[in-house]
Formats: C-alpha cells, sequence, structure tokens
C-alpha cells in the first residue's frame, strides 16, 4: 500500500483516536477504518489481508 492511500489526520472525523474499536461495525466511514488499521494495533477489519478494511461495509472497491 502506497502511503499516498492513507488517510491524512485531517481527512478523518475529529475524536478518531486509538480508542479500543477493532470492528467494523464500530466504524463510521471509510476514512476512520483506514485511519484505525493503520495505526492502531489488534483491529480486526481486514480480513483478508490486502490493506483495504471494512470492504463489506465502507471501503467497497
Amino acid at each position: 500500500m502506497s502511503p499516498d492511500a492513507l488517510p491524512s489526520p485531517a481527512a478523518v472525523p475529529s475524536g478518531s483516536a486509538c480508542d479500543g474499536r477493532k470492528h467494523c461495525s464500530q466504524m463510521r466511514s471509510c476514512p476512520e477504518a483506514k485511519y484505525f488499521l493503520a495505526n492502531c494495533p489488534g483491529v480486526k477489519m481486514d480480513g483478508d489481508n490486502d490493506g483495504i478494511p471494512c470492504e463489506e461495509q465502507w471501503c467497497q472497491h
């Protein structure tokens, strides 16, 4: 995944932080899910390990 594919902190809704949420059902958007995947350890949002989180819920191709 290229660094350009990751959202900048400004692209993430305010209040997003590594706050213990780990699952797609707890996210509110694709940028938020990408932020958590890139910055928060132990998240469970990329079942196929392709670097794209929450593909069925938020980050469809």
